[in-house]
């Protein structure tokens, strides 16, 4: 199978099995990394080895894009951005590194001439959970947009062992699995154990005078770990730019003590192995313990400390002075998780690099950039002060000293007002101390931005507030996006063919174009085709809810679907409520005029958050009772998909026909589940929170199903007091659901198993569950009525795709590059795999 070179001349330019792209190349590397990598030969062979098989020869594609971008970076000492975020939700890479490299089809017909089946071999693949949900996905859909955008971009974060957790449903309860994402290897990632760097934890420091008689201050760790890189490359689309993205490992500086072996403890012979190791064991472990506090930090300062470190080795390597570093790099904060970044790289420029403060600190603050993810002032990150002395005593110190300078220039501006200074100050002094890491990177960062339009504007009136009266230059808005390649173009290929048929393949990295579609909304054999592509979906997923649950679901009903993090504020019991009120109408008249639905829920809830796993039970009981009754299971049926990921979210978002963006007015920060059931047609349901605004504006009002209170509303109604029992006692329909849910009709019985849930909703309802209840239900059957005419529906599906293209990430990434970053695209012009054979140099 392989194929000899000929070295008769000094230069052999041939399509080599490593970078070819003809189908008979394609077939030929395959079967050679079948047999040369995975050692076996198609008998023997399992459905793994021809994954990784088929992995390893996207990847050879890859590596040639890879190092040719790499070069080119190195040779130009280009402007890069480094996105510094503990979590990177990427999802499968195989389907995705086919769609960008324009080999899905190609390949796809060479697995058929092998008597394979290319979707087998793509459900193969262990999805990476490095990431709890929105955060990692979005950092993954912009790691797409930076490469396709030919922006020099190094994505560092923590190289979990263990991702979030797979999740069961057993008996209608959550159940946790251990994700082993790496048991069968990763072909995707190359270790580079050459660039592992220290980072040090613990001790004290130490203040001395240098040779040139200047104070100075080294740090005295008691232990130390070693950070490993594993790299794995970022494709953008159709083009020869391919990034990187660089998780650290943690392992100890020497894995085994013979002292100690030879002493016969056997356990302390390893102890530092698996003490080092366990720092990147885990994704977020659970941080109610003080144990799982100082693991999170440690985590935290883990990353950022080996990500700045290599940052200087690459200064240094392409020869650019420490003043440049700024110049050179460009630092996105993912939220507060890496703002432990600001302190280290102070200790790293003037410890190390013995710069004085000022001049340490004018790099430090051009360098980094804050997105703030949160509105809620307990999801703002903040330390205590004891546990920071006892992991990272100079940090300290550093964050006093850049604390005591800020609140001079504060106290001078706002003319000593002390609650000011209090709210602005690094150090929680309110009463056990803290340190708090939203201010922390507030102070060190030259700009920081909200997520959406609303969530801007709040952060400014609330928990930024005092920040941006003090600096009101550093904040930006820009609007989350999500990845058309992705979202569209690898998830849904019936659409994606559909659209290019009829406006051309531009759309696919310009997703404005796709507006283009609005001169066929009057189309009837275009609308035809729309409604039999979102048909084909629902069929899809209608397929695999009965092949995985042992549920028919009808492909003909209304899918209406919440898919998220189950959290209170994301409100999936108000869509529980709803769903019991439509059975009691049901039951009441059999005859009402209302569509079938299919009411479609997945997500996980923190294990530690009790009263989510309680909402999962809820809508799972909900369906046991609503899917048997007779009188109703042929009108709704409740579906909750267990383990929602990347995987199964590719499965979801196409087929969707109604999208439940229903969160709390001033609770969700923007929301990127909503852009892509925009993309893929699917109508909104939703307040007024979070993108949902922009989403409406974009879409048109006509196409949006609205309710719920406003943000103001929100305030003005706990402001003058807020009784949700009184909601209860008033909406005749509302109490006739509460009641039910309370007698145990949906618990076989069991009338304290919804009890804490009622008792919250009616004793307290943090989130206006009962405020909002009969306007979500007035809305619902707005959303009945649409649906009941079948035309008017797919227009305004149509109308929602079409209107979408302002949510790529692509845009949102432009943004950044030109209001923050201040980068510029770099074009990769990559040369023809070759080699002299002479020198056997590769080219430069």
């Amino acid at each position: 199978m392989t194929i000899a070179a000929d070295f008769s001349t000094p230069q052999n330019l041939v399509e080599d099995d490593r970078t070819g792209l003809s189908q008979e190349t394609l077939r030929r590397a395959f079967l050679d990394n079948l047999f040369y990598v995975q050692g076996k030969f198609p008998q023997l062979a399992s459905k793994n080895d021809y994954y990784l098989a088929l992995a390893y020869t996207v990847r050879d594609r890859m590596l040639q894009r890879w190092l040719g971008s790499a070069a080119t970076y190195t040779a130009q000492r280009v402007r890069t951005v480094c996105y510094l975020s503990a979590e990177f939700l990427m999802g499968p890479h195989l389907g995705n590194n086919l769609i960008n490299l324009g080999l899905y089809e190609p390949i796809r017909n060479v697995m058929d001439s092998l008597c394979l089946d290319l979707d087998v071999l793509l459900a193969q693949e262990e999805e990476p959970g490095l990431g709890n949900g929105g955060l990692g996905r979005l950092a993954a859909c912009y790691l797409d947009s930076l490469a396709t955008l030919e922006i020099p971009t190094l994505g560092y974060g923590i190289r979990y062992e263990f991702g979030i957790f797979d999740q069961e449903i057993r008996q209608g309860w959550q159940v946790e699995i251990t994700d082993k994402w790496l048991r069968y290897g990763n072909p995707w990632e190359i270790v580079r154990p050459d660039w592992a760097v220290p980072v040090k934890f613990g001790g004290h420091s130490e203040a001395f005078t240098d040779d040139d008689g200047r104070y100075q201050v080294r740090w005295v760790a008691d232990w130390q770990v070693k950070g490993v890189p594993y790299d794995t490359p970022i494709l953008g689309y159709r083009i020869d730019t391919a990034n990187t993205l660089r998780l650290w490992k943690s392992e100890a500086p020497e894995s085994f003590d013979f002292d100690a072996f030879n002493r016969g403890d056997y356990y302390g012979a390893v102890n530092m192995k698996v003490a080092s190791e366990n720092l990147s064991k885990v994704l977020y472990p659970n941080d109610e313990q003080a144990s799982g506090k100082q693991l999170r930090l440690q985590q935290q300062y883990f990353f950022v400390s080996c990500s700045l470190q290599d940052m200087l080795r690459i200064l240094h390597e392409q020869q650019l002075t420490i003043d440049q570093f700024s110049d050179k790099f460009t630092i996105q904060l993912n939220d507060t998780h890496p703002a432990i970044a600001v302190a280290e790289l102070m200790r790293l420029l003037v410890d190390q690099r013995r710069l004085d403060w000022e001049r340490a600190w004018h790099i430090t603050q051009r360098s980094f950039a804050y997105t703030n993810h949160t509105l809620l002032p307990e999801a703002l990150e903040k330390w205590p002060v004891s546990l920071f002395q006892a992991l990272l005593p100079r940090h300290l110190e550093i964050i006093y000293e850049i604390n005591a300078r800020f609140l001079e220039a504060v106290r001078i501006w706002c003319k000593n007002d002390g609650d000011r200074i209090a709210r602005m100050s690094i150090i929680d002094e309110s009463g056990e101390r803290y340190v708090r890491m939203a201010n922390l990177a507030c102070v060190g960062s030259s700009a920081i931005n909200g997520v959406a339009a609303l969530h801007t504007d709040l952060l400014k009136q609330t928990v930024l507030k005092d920040f941006y009266e003090f600096s009101p230059e550093k904040f930006k808005n820009i609007t989350n996006g999500v990845t058309p390649r992705r979202w569209i173009v690898l998830n849904n290929p019936e659409l994606t063919g559909l659209i290019t048929r009829h406006i051309g393949r531009s759309w696919i990295t310009h997703l404005e174009d796709i507006q283009q579609l609005e001169r066929y909304v009057e189309d009837a054999g275009f609308r035809s085709e729309w409604q039999q592509t979102k048909q084909t979906k629902k069929q899809d997923l209608a397929k695999q809810i009965e092949q995985k649950l042992g549920l028919l679901v009808d492909p003909r009903s209304l899918f209406d679907v919440q898919v998220k993090r189950i959290h209170e504020y994301k409100r999936q019991h108000l869509n529980g409520l709803h769903i019991v009120s439509l059975y009691n109408r049901l039951r009441q008249n059999p005859q009402l005029d209302s569509p079938p639905r299919t009411f479609i829920f997945g997500g996980k809830a923190a294990p530690g958050y009790g009263m989510a796993k309680l909402m999962i039970k809820f809508i799972t009981a909900i369906g046991e009772v609503v899917n048997r009754d007779p009188l109703v299971r042929d009108r709704i049926k409740v579906v909750f998909i267990p383990d929602f990921n990347v995987t199964n979210a590719q499965k979801i978002y196409p087929a969707a026909d109604l999208s439940e963006q229903i969160s709390t007015a001033g609770y969700e920060a923007s929301g990127t589940g909503n852009m892509k059931f925009a993309m893929n047609g699917a109508l909104t349901i939703g307040t007024l929170d979070g993108a949902n605004v922009e989403i409406r504006a974009a879409v048109g009002e006509d196409n949006f199903f609205l309710f719920g209170l406003t943000v103001e509303q929100v305030k003005k109604l706990r402001q003058q007091g807020y009784y949700p029992r009184d909601y209860y006692e008033q909406n005749l329909e509302l109490k006739e659901a509460i009641d039910l849910i309370e007698s145990g009709y949906f618990s076989k019985g069991d009338r304290t198993l919804f009890k804490p849930l009622i008792d919250h909703l009616l004793g307290h309802d943090s989130y206006l569950l009962l405020a909002d209840y009969a306007a979500y239900l007035t809305a619902q059957e707005r959303v009945s009525q649409a649906y009941k005419d079948s035309d008017r529906w797919c227009r305004m599906s149509i109308l929602n795709s079409a209107r979408s293209g302002i949510f790529s990430s692509d845009r949102a990434i432009q943004q950044y590059c030109d209001s923050i970053w201040h980068v510029n695209p770099v074009t990769i012009d990559l040369d023809a795999y070759s080699f002299d054979a002479g020198s056997c140099q590769l080219p430069a």
